[in-house]
């Protein structure tokens, strides 16, 4: 069967709500939610992957998905059979169903890996990189993310899933995490229960020390609380968008490589294979020397100064 990407017809929508958004925050007293040099570099970096897309995570999607499909699920006597021994599955609506929770349970992994890989959050950096949370902000993906993001969704068409079958979940899931970048829509009552939110993606995007790297989830938060990554989002607390150590700039280019950058650096700067393989592959924040601190740390820190100070103030030590 062949599929359309929903995200085809999701570019006219987020340029129509981005537009909405925008015009209704300027007449509404909230100048401060969209700033035109953030929104144009996060529209930029938008555009660059709309571009790149099709090339890239598109074909090689669909090339690799088909390949692990057929390698896995070959013809036998007209019907394909799973080399497990199970006939592969087909469209039928709970397949569908079940598809698209198995993209939730990737996408949260995939999600997590990118925060807590140095060299997959040099990548995914970028999305997080704006101090602003909107939906111009949902569109400013990093473009080196393109290249590996189907690695982790290749063992549904290895099980029998169809490849366009995940492709169109892939796409679903994309036009869900858009709609989340708004500030707008209240908490959501019974639904918070098991969906991911758009307070909960608030969190997600801070850079409070209590808020990092959590709720990684897609539709649902349901693998954030089983894993230990959710929290809610809590009224008292002043939120902070974007990263501690940002980019400080506008630069599309600058944006999308000082990360890499960095990694760079901080290789070069030591001898051992050890620590050179650990600022590559560790956790964002790991250093030989201490100078730096992961998140764990920062929030073990920030739990023992807590109970130990309740009534100062916490300062970050990065």
């Amino acid at each position: 069967m062949d599929f359309t990407n929903p995200l085809v017809y999701g570019v006219p929508v987020f340029i129509a709500f981005i537009l909405f958004e925008l015009t209704y925050s300027k007449t509404h007293g909230d100048d401060h939610l969209y700033n035109w040099k953030d929104l144009a570099a996060s529209g930029f970096m938008g555009i660059g992957s709309a571009i790149l897309g099709p090339f890239f995570k598109v074909v090689f999607a669909i090339v690799l998905f088909n390949a692990t499909y057929e390698f896995f699920n070959p013809m036998e006597n007209g019907t394909r059979q799973n080399i497990l021994g199970y006939a592969s599955f087909g469209y039928a609506w709970y397949v569908w169903i079940i598809c698209q929770l198995a993209d939730d349970f990737t996408y949260y992994w995939f999600h997590r890996a990118n925060h807590e890989i140095r060299i997959l959050w040099a990548a995914h950096i970028v999305h997080h990189s704006s101090d602003n949370f909107n939906l111009g902000t949902a569109v400013r993906n990093g473009w080196f993310t393109i290249l590996y993001k189907p690695l982790f969704y290749m063992w549904m068409p290895a099980i029998g899933f169809p490849p366009e079958m995940v492709v169109v979940c892939l796409g679903i899931e994309a036009l869900w995490q858009f709609q989340l970048h708004s500030v707008y829509i209240p908490k959501l009552g019974f639904l918070e229960k098991f969906l991911n939110t758009h307070t909960m993606h608030q969190v997600h995007h801070a850079q409070n020390v209590e808020y990092l790297d959590k709720n990684h989830g897609g539709f649902l938060n349901i693998f954030d609380k089983v894993f230990g990554t959710w929290k809610e989002l809590d009224d008292d607390i002043d939120v902070k968008y974007g990263v501690i150590h940002s980019p400080n700039s506008f630069n599309p280019v600058v944006i999308l490589t000082h990360e890499f950058k960095d990694i760079w650096n901080d290789v070069k700067k030591v001898d051992k294979l050890s620590h050179k393989l650990m600022y590559i592959f560790g956790p964002p924040g790991w250093s030989h020397d201490g100078s730096t601190l992961t998140v764990k740390q920062q929030q073990k820190l920030f739990e023992e100064h807590k109970e130990a100070h309740p009534e100062l103030a916490y300062q970050r030590p990065n």
